[in-house]
C-alpha cells in the first residue's frame, strides 16, 4: 500500500521562535535527511513538504527553496505544496503562470492564522482565487475557528479551485471536544466536490493515549461526509506527541471501518490524484 503523508514541514538554516512554533521540533534545522530516516522506519513513502511559517529564509532565497532541494533530489519521495505573500499581490502575482513548472511544486499552502486571518475575511486575499483557478493550482489551507464560512464560499465562486482544509479544521494547541468544534460546519462543506480534507495531526488533537479511541468518531464523520477520494491521512510531524510510525498505525490498524481500497486512498492514493502527483506506476505528462 502507498503511504503518503499529506502534511510535513522541513526547514534548514535557522528557525524563527514564536508561540505559534512552539509545540515543533525545536532543532535548528529539520532536513529532508531527517524525515527520510523517519520515512523508512515507518513505511511511509511519499511526503508533501509544506514549509513552515516558522523558517527562517536567507537572504535572496525564499521560503520553498528547502523543499524544493529535497523534491528535485528525491521527486520520487517529496513534493511541494508552497508559500506564497499573499499580502503582497504585485510580487506574487506574476509567480503564478509559471507556478507548477518548477520540479516538483504541487500547489500552494495559504496561512489565514492570527497574523493574517483579515485577508481572508475582509476580502484582501480576492485577487489571488481567480488566478488559482485559471492556473489549476490547488491549495492546501489552514483556519482558524470562524473562518470556514468565508472559505465556502471562495469555493462555491470558484469551483474549479480544487480547496484542501488542513487538520480537519482543529485550531492550533487544542484538544478534546473544543478541537472539532467547528466539525458541524466542516461536514455541510461536504456538498462542493471542491473541497476535501486533511485528516493530519489527529494524535495531537487527543486527550487519551494512543489508540486515541476520543478522535475516532471525527475522523469516521469526515470520511462519513467527504469518501475515502477527498480525506487524506496526515501527520505534521514535527508536532506530533508520538512516533511516525503509531501516526501510521493509527488510521492503518485502529480504524477498523477503514479497510481495502477505502483505505488505499485514504493513506495516500487519493491526495496523489487530488494534487495530481503521478503514482509510482504512472509517468507525469
Amino acid at each position: 500500500m502507498l503511504i503518503v503523508d499529506s502534511q510535513v514541514h522541513l526547514w534548514g538554516g535557522g528557525r524563527i521562535v514564536t508561540p505559534e512554533s512552539a509545540h515543533h521540533f525545536q532543532n535548528p534545522a529539520y532536513t529532508k535527511d531527517d524525515i527520510l530516516k523517519e520515512m523508512d522506519r515507518a513505511g511511509v513513502d511519499r511526503v508533501i513538504v509544506v514549509p513552515p511559517v516558522f523558517a527562517s529564509v536567507p537572504p535572496g532565497g525564499t521560503p520553498n527553496d528547502h523543499a524544493l532541494l529535497a523534491a528535485r533530489e528525491h521527486p520520487d519521495r517529496f513534493a511541494v505544496m508552497g508559500k506564497i505573500r499573499l499580502e503582497e499581490p504585485e510580487i506574487s502575482r506574476p509567480l503564478l503562470s509559471g507556478w507548477k513548472k518548477q520540479q516538483g511544486m504541487l500547489g500552494i499552502r495559504l496561512v489565514f492564522n492570527k497574523e493574517f486571518r483579515h485577508l481572508l475575511s475582509d476580502g484582501s486575499a480576492d485577487w489571488v482565487w481567480p488566478h488559482l483557478e485559471e492556473a489549476d493550482i490547488p491549495i492546501m489551507v489552514l483556519v482558524l475557528p470562524g473562518e470556514l464560512d468565508y472559505l465556502e464560499t471562495v469555493a462555491e465562486r470558484h469551483p474549479g479551485l480544487r480547496i484542501t482544509i488542513d487538520s480537519m479544521a482543529t485550531p492550533r494547541l487544542s484538544s478534546g471536544p473544543d478541537a472539532f468544534r467547528q466539525m458541524p460546519k466542516l461536514v455541510a462543506m461536504a456538498k462542493l466536490p471542491n473541497v476535501s480534507v486533511k485528516a493530519s495531526g489527529m494524535p495531537s488533537t487527543s486527550t487519551e493515549p494512543y489508540p486515541y479511541w476520543d478522535v475516532e468518531t471525527y475522523i469516521r464523520q469526515v470520511f462519513d461526509a467527504y469518501g475515502p477520494r477527498r480525506v487524506f491521512w496526515g501527520t505534521d510531524l514535527t508536532r506530533m506527541p508520538c512516533s511516525y510510525r503509531s501516526c501510521v498505525t493509527h488510521f492503518t490498524e485502529e480504524l477498523p471501518w477503514l479497510r481495502g481500497e477505502d483505505l488505499e486512498l485514504v493513506m495516500g492514493k487519493a491526495v496523489c490524484q487530488w494534487l495530481q502527483w503521478p503514482l509510482p506506476n504512472e509517468k507525469a505528462g
